[in-house]
């Protein structure tokens, strides 16, 4: 019998669940009940990593819009 509620288990988040918080997290739009279940079961280093990933692609594809508009 499992003596742990739903809500409780330690499951990890895979990658689409990691991809989908982050991308809800820049935009602003993440819930308090997803941001706690990201601190609680979630991997701190996925979530660092995933976030620089992302500032990093938005940076470039940022650079190269502008580059393309002022050509």
């Amino acid at each position: 019998m499992n003596d742990k509620a739903p809500e409780q288990t330690s499951e990890k988040p895979g990658l689409g669940s990691v991809v989908k918080s982050i991308l809800a997290a820049a935009i602003g739009v993440q819930t308090d009940k997803n941001r706690e279940k990201d601190f609680t079961q979630g991997s701190p280093i996925a979530f660092i990593i995933g976030g620089f990933i992302f500032t990093a692609l938005f940076i470039f594809t940022i650079a190269m819009i502008v580059g393309f508009v002022t050509r």
